[in-house]
């Protein structure tokens, strides 16, 4: 099952791609991060990440997709301009036909680390751990991106075992 995980940012929105094997091992498919240029009009970023994210997802057979849910930021204008850019992220998802699954910044540390109050540098040694990576991933949206994708894995296994 290849999953990706998306950090929704305006300037930088990490991916991160993976799939887990039948025997439950996670393997990276791909990761990286979408970056539109700052002298750009905001609508024209968003365009920009419409059609960054629509190449990237053509490359792989994305199977779901799961996105950070936007959580209170003392930055209002920071908040409107992220819920913006996941505004198009969830559209052009949607339109591929990708089904979503949103996630709260608590649940995914929870998820990757065992404690919804991890720092940064514990959940980028985590998704370096559980993806067997002999480096930290680089930028940190996509580090973060690579931790939602491994939230929504762990999520959906819990979920089907409750439905056993």
């Amino acid at each position: 099952m290849a999953v990706i995980g998306i950090d929704p940012g305006t300037a930088i929105t990490g991916f991160g791609i993976i799939e887990e094997n039948p025997l439950g091992s996670l393997r990276v498919l791909d990761f990286g991060v979408i970056r539109t240029k700052a002298n750009l009009k905001p609508e024209e970023r968003l365009v920009s990440i419409y059609q960054q994210l629509g190449d990237v997802v053509s490359r792989q057979t994305i199977e779901s997709a799961a996105v950070e849910r936007l959580f209170f930021q003392k930055n209002t204008k920071t908040a409107l301009s992220v819920g913006e850019a996941r505004g198009v992220i969830l559209l052009a998802l949607t339109q591929k036909n990708i089904p979503l699954y949103e996630y709260n910044p608590v649940d995914i540390k929870q998820a990757v680390t065992g404690y919804g109050r991890a720092d940064k540098p514990q959940m980028q040694q985590m998704v370096k751990v559980l993806l067997a990576l002999e480096e930290i991933p680089r930028p940190d949206d996509a580090a973060d991106a690579l931790a939602i994708a491994i939230c929504h894995i762990h999520q959906r296994k819990f979920t089907d075992s409750l439905l056993k």
